[in-house]
């Protein structure tokens, strides 16, 4: 039998044990593990679980027309046949979205009944909470967002302990002898193609098969087209298929409209994108200036990239194989680099605390003959840093150059496919000055480590 740990499982034994907690609501797209999370939770937490899926019981929002915790509890426990104990009973309340009116009456249970521990997760809610007719329970309801499995937890799912654990524990300047690297590196490419939804990954740790895990995932892009009825009412249903059909071949490139299709107009375009971002599906990772904190402050909403959901589905998506990157000469090179443009930026994504809603920037310059990109720009407290995935010499960094001698930034982080290293350099010429800098150059499988080793490394 597979077992899981997610990270957000420490997150959620946290908030239990907090006296000032308040109604939880787990937010993320569909499949990636929010039920299956509150179940972990439960078992290993509570003596009772009591939950009640709204799309499936389309009646269930009735027990709560009052508003009352003292008169709801006493019908829940009557339409269940269970007892509902405050600190023995999780209250689990599923696909919420379903349900308006039920989301809102969270407020009284934080004011009237803050003893009762509740859950609430929907694949949907964004809907919910952009176009809501209802009065928000703002402050008396606080947030967990949580994305596909990342790296680290794949690891753990197939029993690879020992090998987190190792991770977890290097420091730069410790020897990668070169077979524990090749086989990180392997590991790095199965979870390329696996990517992290629980479904795919428990297909793949049960059977060790790729094409298990395939259907798995060619499933959910159908569950996922599916869903697309519901926003046709928000949306024409052909402009949100066009784009979510074009977006695995525009990963890692600045996103126009005309490229999913030069017959239709950018403003009829631009709601379905805006529609799947509610819904998780993609991710825009917009253009900051990033000449500080907070790096959203800065940003250009007209320049973005988008990232797909999870770097299996965008995978299965493309039709790539195990053999694509078996044969690749170097695991970069694989769809021009995109494949692990989206795997570090889908970990960089979620890196971040739980209770935030996670967002990802990135950096260009457009000037005649001087243009510069950068991957992505994360921020550490008050530190900017540029984040490049690309194969090369230090030299050979063009972008991540001219963004530190720019912004007068003095660290600099890479993640490519050779050993990890650590080295001073200086930028090539830029405004008629060079500046010095440090670099971090990471192997792919450190994704999860890499915020840990850049706080250590910019302490000394």
């Amino acid at each position: 039998m597979v077992k899981y740990h997610r990270f957000a499982l420490d997150y959620l034994t946290e908030w239990k044990d907090r006296n000032t907690r308040k109604p939880l609501v787990i937010r993320g797209a569909r499949q990636v593990g929010k039920s299956f999370l509150v179940h972990m939770f439960a078992e290993k937490h509570f003596k009772d679980l009591l939950e009640i899926n709204f799309e499936f019981s389309t009646d269930a929002s009735s027990l709560f027309r009052s508003g009352s915790p003292e008169t709801i509890l006493p019908l829940l426990e009557a339409a269940y046949n269970t007892r509902i104990v405050p600190g023995e009973t999780l209250l689990f309340l599923d696909e919420i979205q379903a349900a308006p009116d039920v989301f809102a009456s969270l407020r009284y249970f934080h004011e009237k009944m803050p003893e009762l521990h509740i859950v609430s997760a929907g694949s949907l809610l964004e809907f919910v909470l952009k176009e809501h007719s209802f009065s928000m329970p703002v402050g008396r309801i606080e947030y967990l967002h949580l994305g596909p499995m990342r790296f680290e937890e794949f690891l753990l799912a197939l029993k690879r302990d020992s090998l987190y654990e190792w991770l977890s524990g290097w420091s730069p300047g410790e020897e990668v002898p070169s077979a524990l690297h090749s086989e990180a590196l392997n590991m790095v490419k199965q979870y390329h193609l696996v990517g992290g939804l629980p479904e795919a990954v428990k297909a793949f740790a049960s059977a060790g098969s790729f094409k298990e895990c395939a259907q798995v995932q060619q499933s959910v892009l159908s569950t996922f087209r599916d869903d697309f009825n519901k926003y046709a009412q928000r949306a024409k249903h052909s402009r949100v298929q066009k784009i979510f059909d074009k977006v695995p071949e525009l990963i890692g490139r600045k996103f126009k409209y005309s490229h999913v299709d030069r017959e239709e107009r950018s403003r009829d375009l631009k709601p379905a994108l805006e529609l799947l971002s509610l819904a998780r599906v993609l991710h825009p990772v917009f253009h900051t200036y990033a000449n500080g904190i907070p790096l959203k402050a800065e940003i250009n909403e007209k320049i973005f990239k988008v990232l797909f959901l999870d770097t299996g589905l965008l995978c299965r998506s493309l039709g790539l194989s195990i053999l694509d990157f078996e044969q690749a000469e170097d695991i970069l090179l694989v769809n021009n680099g995109a494949v692990c443009e989206q795997f570090i930026g889908q970990e960089l994504l979620y890196a971040g605390e739980l209770f935030e809603e996670p967002r990802l920037f990135y950096w260009m310059r457009e000037k005649k003959n001087s243009s510069a990109e950068v991957d992505y720009v994360y921020a550490l407290g008050s530190m900017v840093f540029p984040v490049e995935v690309k194969a090369g010499k230090t030299g050979t960094l063009k972008s991540l150059h001219v963004f530190l001698g720019e912004k007068n930034r003095s660290f600099g982080l890479r993640f490519n496919s050779t050993e990890p290293s650590l080295v001073k350099a200086r930028t090539n010429r830029a405004n008629g000055h060079a500046h010095d800098f440090t670099l971090l150059s990471l192997p792919l499988y450190f994704s999860g480590q890499a915020l840990r080793l850049s706080r250590a490394i910019t302490l000394l």
